[in-house]
């Protein structure tokens, strides 16, 4: 059983010795030197070695590769990642010399209630990109925030920022109930769908945690409009809504063909005109997500547009990486299918002779679940070329493969290794092409071997 959050509280002082199981991963990494900033004393480990964990040594925190007992000896209290189970041995370990475990988004927790200002910003899809792009706002309004974004924001050179402000900005996951353990002054919800049903029981098991996050709000609740999960599970919480509907509160109108280009209503009033360098029907809705936060903060509209005319994209949300024989490289980190679909529908945008789509399924759990979904998205590019399935923090207990996800499909291709996705790539590029990377594991390295190797 974990510790109660507010028990953190005594150890997250100047002096102490935390120990962080999973330091290198995306909300881990910045956890570490959020806490080593603070005056803590951080040493953490990980299952592999990786530019976070070299990262992370660099700047003086003691990471040892693979988990052993002896790497909590001396600790005055464990976090851990979602994904590092009980049977962990530094868990084991730690229970037994009675050093209390909390997990990460407890740390994160009492890390915000530091703050006048705890922006959370929620939703199955857009996350890290609306709270880049919020990031972007507060940025320009030289609130001097502290961030925590679950990817890499050229604008901050990481995925977080340690400020001095009284605002701190977080990306907030309904993994595990994660985001329960939050004390947001303004909850943000962008969308519900069913993922993580690894957790989760069915969709109505999902909307129960959402619900629960929106309640922890102690200055407000804004939520996607258009969406009618959204809607339904916030029903009774008097939240500001967003959208392209005009029964919102905040709505975009004049819309370009190509939405990047719209103002932004509030309340019947222009409050901004935007601007985007990015593209996409999904792209346009996180920037109307992000303006209506800066609006419920009562961030003047110019500095919205300035912010935002800056964002050109947060790390793998359709990063572009370089040419290969006259084929312009994208990455993207989309793992699920209404992900796979705001992708793709982008794309279609851009003027390319043919899309070659080459993705990672991520989980067992998830592609078994979505089967249908991923297999309708991945019959829309012009050639698939898929990467077996990602096993992040699981194992094929359901005997699922992406072979079977090929099965299904008219034509494509399926490759057991990266270095074959890397070989299959190359052998397909041809100019006027666009070659995306896509998923939440590692198929972006298929991507970055082809364009070193040209």
């Amino acid at each position: 059983m974990e510790h109660n959050t507010l028990e953190l509280q005594k150890y997250i002082v100047p002096g102490k010795r935390v120990h962080l199981i999973g330091i290198g991963g995306v909300s881990m990494r910045p956890l570490g030197l959020v806490l080593q900033g603070m005056g803590l004393i951080v040493s953490g480990s990980d299952m592999n070695s990786s530019v976070s964990t070299d990262e992370l040594i660099a700047k003086g925190i003691r990471v040892e590769i693979g988990h052993r007992a002896e790497n909590v000896d001396g600790c005055d209290c464990i976090i851990r990642t979602a994904a590092v189970h009980n049977d962990n041995p530094e868990i084991a370990r730690a229970r037994a010399l009675g050093i209390p475990v909390f997990e990460r988004a407890q740390a994160w927790g009492i890390i915000m209630r530091a703050y006048k200002n705890a922006v959370c910003i929620s939703g199955t899809h857009g996350k890290t990109t609306t709270t880049s792009m919020v990031a972007h706002i507060l940025m320009a309004a030289r609130m001097d925030p502290t961030v925590m974004i679950g990817g890499f924001l050229p604008l901050l050179q990481a995925g977080h920022r340690v400020g001095e402000g009284d605002t701190i900005l977080l990306e907030s996951c309904e993994y595990c109930d994660s985001f329960l353990n939050f004390f947001p002054t303004l909850a943000v919800v962008l969308n519900i769908e069913a993922d993580h049903l690894d957790y989760f029981k069915d969709l109505a098991d999902v909307e129960k945690s959402f619900r629960a996050f929106a309640e922890l709000s102690t200055g407000g609740i804004l939520a996607n409009g258009d969406d009618v999960n959204t809607v339904e599970t916030l029903a009774g919480l008097n939240a500001v809504t967003f959208g392209f509907g005009k029964e919102n509160r905040i709505q975009a109108a004049n819309v370009s063909e190509d939405w990047r280009s719209f103002d932004v209503v509030c309340d019947g009033e222009t409050y901004c005109h935007l601007e985007l360098a990015v593209y996409g029907q999904h792209n346009a809705a996180n920037a109307l997500a992000a303006a209506a936060t800066a609006w419920m903060m009562k961030i003047p509209g110019d500095v919205v547009e300035s912010g935002l005319a800056t964002f050109t994209g947060a790390g793998r949300r359709l990063e572009f990486k370089g040419t290969y024989n006259g084929a312009d490289v994208y990455d993207d980190y989309a793992h699920h299918p209404g992900e796979l679909a705001a992708t793709i529908k982008a794309v279609g945008t851009m003027g390319y002779k043919r899309i070659i789509f080459a993705f990672q399924p991520h989980t067992y759990t998830r592609t078994k679940a979505l089967f249908d979904d991923f297999v309708a998205e991945l019959k829309k590019p012009d050639i698939v070329v898929l990467a077996e399935i990602y096993a992040a923090r699981e194992r094929n207990t359901v005997g699922i493969s992406s072979k079977d996800l090929l099965d299904r499909l008219d034509g494509g291709y399926y490759c057991a290794t990266l270095p074959e996705v890397t070989q299959k790539l190359q052998e397909l590029a041809q100019p006027g092409d666009i070659i995306l990377t896509v998923g939440a594991g590692d198929i972006y390295r298929a991507g970055e071997a082809m364009l070193n190797q040209k």
